[in-house]
């Protein structure tokens, strides 16, 4: 079949449709975001019926993905690596229920930051709950691997973790792909039981968990052609190097005309006879692995001795952030021309908001309203807003993880802090502030939410958000008094009123929400292209913005 030139993100993504797959979940993150992307912008998703839409946090795009591989369909699970904490509860319970359908967990780590809070290493994961973990170390074994892992998924009724990075994901290569599968029929589990996680049912699931670890390491081990041992005639040193750092140990390895054994790891657990194989006929080993050092100190516990190990652990890899060619090279002992540094030309230009942003007003506005309170007393979290702690602004005290604004504020109040203010986002909110707001009611908390009503999920482009026209019948709901949830415009000619409202609020002895509402700049300026582009024509593409 011909060739496509795709994002590791969108392999994933076609290879998903092309494998039979019946819904795709997801919540936006980066370096993600692209994979639900991919098939909501497919024609034949739409047409094939592949359920396509997002969801208001990973752990319910987990749970709603495990409730269609309960009929015994295909079905994918995306997020990045901080949203797989969100989704660790029915994760790791997944592994206990076991599956029906085939079941893939993708995550996608973002070594190096480039746009998370941290490095977390998604393998451990994988480990800790006993599932197989797929690591692709380019675009075509993106794209294989979904496949694979569909049927590996379902021989063993397990999930499988495929775990992408940011340099994958991002960059594009050639994938060649396969003739395209039919989607699977609804057929339920034979076992009625499988899924109720009672203690005693539980204990047995779990029984058939440790009882596959065996024959999920001989998989790794003799049946994957992910995993690869390659011989060379220098025995001095030996390499392991996982996923995408294979890339970069080739790339040196050709440069330098080198020989030297080389353990291609893309499939957990370990082949453990690969590896006391490479271990045994080298002088040391250096292992290459983005993220943690998840294999370098699983090694230190296989028959081997202690000094023949390398890695990140002892300094001949950086510790953190991502690694490339001449990181490789350097623990080599090769010399790399890094050139001189670059003079400060250019100063540096930290991130700010759009021009227009309703932020801005909206941040003004608190600014001056807390004035008279004196510093230290708003609490905010994930989103495009983060960027009020930065100058001119410095208008935010905390950002820890989403949801995390609301029950931090609720905290300081309970604490005795007045004011305490938190600002979230609308599609943040849903995701994970609404439980934190519950928490906020039921105790009575003297904190003021000012919610960022953009009407999109905007920090990762712009996709729909699941608050869109519903946060006050939400507030409304978790029994935030309707007296005081009110609704400002951000605009620099409402300041006045704005300034006054947010006042007032703060000195309100209970739960009060301000829904600052105004739709992103970059929306709209989108929609505007769209109508002028289709006009009123209904059958213009239905991508989601």
């Amino acid at each position: 079949m011909e060739k496509l030139m795709l994002l590791g993100d969108e392999a994933v993504a076609k290879a998903g449709m092309d494998a039979g797959m019946s819904g795709i979940y997801a919540y936006p993150g980066t370096p993600s975001t692209e994979i639900m992307e991919y098939v909501q912008n497919s024609e034949r998703a739409s047409a094939e019926g592949i359920f396509c839409q997002w969801s208001a946090n990973e752990k319910t795009a987990m749970e709603a993905a495990l409730g269609m591989s309960y009929t015994g369909k295909r079905a994918m699970v995306c997020m990045k690596h901080v949203g797989l904490n969100v989704a660790a509860d029915p994760f790791m319970n997944s592994a206990i229920t076991g599956v029906n359908g085939g079941f893939l967990v993708i995550v996608a780590d973002d070594p190096s930051m480039h746009s998370s809070q941290n490095e977390q290493d998604s393998r451990y994961y994988g480990k800790f709950a006993m599932v197989p973990v797929l690591e692709p170390s380019n675009q075509q074994e993106s794209y294989d691997m979904v496949f694979y892992g569909f049927e590996l998924s379902e021989k063993y009724r397990i999930p499988v973790m495929v775990r992408l990075t940011t340099r994958l994901s991002h960059s594009r290569s050639s994938v060649k792909p396969e003739a395209s599968r039919e989607q699977k029929k609804i057929l339920l589990p034979s076992d009625p039981r499988q899924f109720v996680l009672l203690p005693a049912i539980a204990r047995n699931r779990y029984k058939y968990l440790l009882s596959v670890q065996t024959d999920l390491e001989r998989e790794s081990e003799i049946s994957s052609s992910f995993n690869k041992l390659l011989d060379g005639k220098d025995k001095s040193v030996g390499f392991i190097a996982c996923g995408l750092a294979y890339n970069y140990l080739m790339e040196i390895m050709n440069d330098h005309e080198m020989d030297n054994p080389v353990l291609k790891i893309s499939q957990y657990p370990l082949p453990s006879e690969k590896i006391e194989i490479i271990t045994a006929n080298c002088n040391k080993v250096v292992v290459i692995e983005e993220g943690y050092p998840l294999v370098e100190e699983m090694l230190r516990g296989f028959p081997v001795v202690n000094e023949k190990i390398e890695g990140r652990l002892d300094g001949t890899l950086p510790r953190d952030g991502e690694l490339n060619p001449d990181h490789v090279a350097k623990a080599l002992g090769i010399a790399v021309n890094e050139g001189p540094p670059v003079p400060p030309v250019v100063k540096n230009r930290p991130p700010s908001f759009c021009a227009g942003c309703g932020h801005i007003d909206m941040f003004n506005a608190l600014i001056q309203a807390m004035e008279r309170y004196g510093p230290g007393r708003v609490f905010s979290d994930i989103g495009c807003y983060t960027l009020g702690a930065l100058p001119p602004y410095d208008a935010i005290n905390s950002c820890v993880d989403m949801g995390a604004s609301v029950t931090m504020a609720k905290g300081a109040a309970d604490a005795g802090l007045h004011p305490s203010v938190c600002v979230i986002g609308d599609s943040t909110f849903t995701h994970s502030g609404m439980t934190g707001l519950l928490d906020a009611v039921n105790d009575i908390s003297p904190i003021t939410v000012l919610i960022g009503d953009n009407c999109t999920t905007g920090m990762t482009g712009g996709q729909e958000s699941s608050a869109t026209g519903r946060l006050e019948d939400i507030c409304i709901g978790l029994g935030v008094v309707p007296d005081h949830i009110k609704l400002i415009n951000p605009l620099k000619k409402h300041h006045g009123e704005n300034v006054d409202t947010i006042i007032k609020e703060l000195e309100y002895k209970g739960v009060s929400v301000i829904i600052a509402r105004r739709e992103c700049i970059q929306v709209t300026m989108r929609r505007k292209k769209q109508e002028k582009t289709y006009g009123n024509n209904r059958n213009q593409p239905s991508r989601k913005i």
